[in-house]
């Protein structure tokens, strides 16, 4: 497993790393978390992230639970505030909100302090420096390492170092985006300043683009799957994109590897990801995704040329 500098931080964290949205609590138990945690500890993960929105709450409790199982040095723990609850304090980046917030999440998480903490979306009822303040005191009070956004423009987040800078508070270390084959203009465009200049350092989520990336809806919607479940997440499976996942899964057969694994492999190739967040929903999952670390070194420029021959094409010529 290759350690990756988090942007300019001195943090390293594992390339690939190990999240609990929408499984924690759901499609996992307890033992079952245990086990994932285990598994992809001995493979080399030493980053697991979290937030105070999944599961209402539970996927922290679970997770707080699973990780008695390590020593808290040799963890990169983080979480992410912004839906806290129904109370009209409860949600956005307010100063009371994001300290009230991340103490509940450090309870849940039966932690003193999370290594990173992240602003979960951009708050646009609360000014930005309210927001900076605040994270630069839970920085200080030694309840996280550091702070960084997700889903933020790349205004925004220029904004934040601005007034970080001016006010001689901590500035942001990174951003946690979506990143995937299928979605790529933030990380790879917008962004693009962010990293020469202020050193940001990226968590990406998403690297199979909720599931689509796996070639499991090449056919139908299977139930029980994740598409089945959260209709918001339906429009994203259109005819062009099951085409050319098609095609990416020839390409991955060619390789003797899975679409999974090539899909996440790609991500690795860039560098300014620092790492790719994996979501399980069984051990057998997870193991086959960690296997991505591998095929990363057969992405050879003639691959990723391939790659970006298959997404550019229409759907007529795929």
């Amino acid at each position: 497993m290759e350690y990756r500098r988090l942007g300019k931080a001195g943090l390293k964290v594992s390339e690939l790393s190990f999240g609990s949205w929408i499984t924690f609590g759901s499609n996992l138990s307890l033992n079952n978390i245990r086990q994932c945690l285990n598994v992809a500890f001995e493979a080399g993960v030493n980053f697991f992230d979290n937030a105070e929105v999944y599961a209402n709450g539970a996927s922290e409790l679970l997770m707080g639970e699973a990780i008695k199982d390590f020593r808290r040095e040799d963890l990169v723990i983080s979480t992410k505030i912004f839906w806290g609850g129904k109370g009209p304090n409860a949600t956005g980046l307010s100063w009371k909100h994001l300290v009230e917030g991340t103490k509940g999440s450090l309870r849940r998480l039966q932690l003193d302090y999370v290594d990173l903490l992240f602003c979960h979306r951009p708050d646009p009822t609360t000014p930005i420096e309210e927001t900076v303040r605040a994270m630069d005191f839970l920085v200080r009070s030694g309840l996280a390492f550091y702070w960084g956004t997700s889903e933020w423009s790349a205004e925004d987040i220029k904004e934040a170092y601005q007034i970080a800078h001016a006010i001689h508070a901590i500035p942001p270390s990174m951003e946690q985006p979506e990143y995937n084959l299928f979605h790529r203009t933030r990380v790879e465009q917008e962004y693009a300043p962010l990293y020469h200049k202020y050193g940001m350092g990226t968590t990406i989520w998403s690297p199979l683009e909720s599931g689509i990336l796996t070639g499991k809806y090449n056919e139908e919607i299977p139930p029980a799957s994740r598409l089945s479940r959260h209709e918001e997440l339906r429009h994203r499976l259109t005819k062009e994109k099951i085409c050319k996942v098609k095609a990416l899964e020839k390409l991955a057969h060619e390789l003797s590897c899975s679409l999974p694994q090539l899909a996440i492999a790609w991500c690795l190739k860039n560098p300014h990801v620092s790492s790719v967040i994996l979501g399980a929903s069984s051990l057998p999952q997870l193991q086959e995704n960690l296997k991505a670390e591998q095929v990363k070194q057969q992405l050879t420029d003639e691959v990723i040329h391939s790659i970006e021959e298959i997404l550019k094409n229409p759907i007529s010529q795929i």
